[in-house]
């Protein structure tokens, strides 16, 4: 089922004046997504990496050279997500740096397939350094990604939008940004996700969001603000950056259905395996 742009905004207002949390959950099979519906979700969003991810490999592979990340969500989308939600708007994940593709008619196909909003991903913003220097100076760039969103909201569609600094949260406010995603890092725990040492620590990410959120209200002072990944892997984690910054939901992908899954599939079978011995056979 499609939502409009104000109709998704309206069921996120109502979340917080009801003072409850905003919930995007990430989707990488029909079924993560079927029960991501059922568990209460808002949004639920297609990443090309949720393919890899419920495969058993790391995130991060949505961003390497496996696959077509916008042929495979539009596959996802079609073939395996949007046929099973019924009441939650389904947002894609958008490759916007794709110097094969031209956006407005990606956007077109996708805004036929029903999808209600766009995101930013997979997003350059996780890439730093030389690579990302290089990566901006030959037009692979963040801004590549700002004008997709740029072209998303022209068209219509909600938007929801990775960023990772307080320029990048301006440049995406401007471009018309409904909501804002404080992205804090690959999101830790797990068998394939960052070591606890590896992340800034929960406070500091909790900082880094309010300088995110701080630099959007600037440009556009109805928007939302959420957080995403490093140390927020858990309930407890998100409920106590929400305590201490101005963020009024979370996104989760990892922490949504590969992490439930790694536990819960190993414990189950275990329990399989301590059933005791009733007879010996021949």
């Amino acid at each position: 089922m499609k939502f409009s742009r104000t109709e998704v905004l309206r069921r996120l207002c109502s979340q917080i004046a009801l003072h409850r949390p905003i919930i995007g959950a990430g989707a990488g099979t029909g079924i993560s997504a079927k029960f991501a519906e059922e568990g209460g979700a808002d949004l639920i969003i297609v990443y090309n990496s949720g393919r890899f991810r419920m495969a058993g490999h790391g995130s991060l592979a949505g961003l390497l050279a496996y696959g077509d990340a916008n042929a495979i969500v539009k596959e996802m989308g079609e073939r395996e997500i949007l046929p099973i939600v019924r009441d939650v708007p389904v947002i894609a994940g958008v490759m916007g740096t794709d110097p094969l593709r031209r956006m407005d008619y990606l956007l077109a196909e996708l805004d036929s397939l029903g999808f209600s909003g766009i995101n930013n991903f997979p997003t350059v913003g996780l890439i730093d350094g030389r690579f990302r220097m290089e990566l901006e100076r030959t037009g692979m760039g963040f801004g590549r990604e700002v004008d997709m969103i740029g072209l998303a909201h022209k068209r219509g569609f909600f938007t929801c939008v990775y960023v990772f600094n307080a320029g990048e949260s301006s440049a995406m406010a401007k471009a018309g940004a409904d909501v804002i995603i404080a992205h804090v890092g690959l999101t830790v725990g797990g068998s394939i996700g960052l070591a606890d040492n590896d992340a800034m620590s929960i406070d500091k990410a909790a900082a880094v969001i309010q300088e995110i959120g701080e630099a959007a209200k600037v440009i556009n002072p109805d928007g939302l603000l959420l957080c995403h990944g490093g140390p927020i892997a858990t309930p407890e984690d998100a409920a106590y950056v929400l305590d201490h910054c101005a963020a009024v939901g979370f996104v989760g992908a990892s922490s949504m259905e590969r992490l439930p899954v790694e536990t819960a599939i190993a414990a189950t079978t275990r329990a399989f395996k301590s059933i005791a011995t009733v007879r010996t056979h021949p």
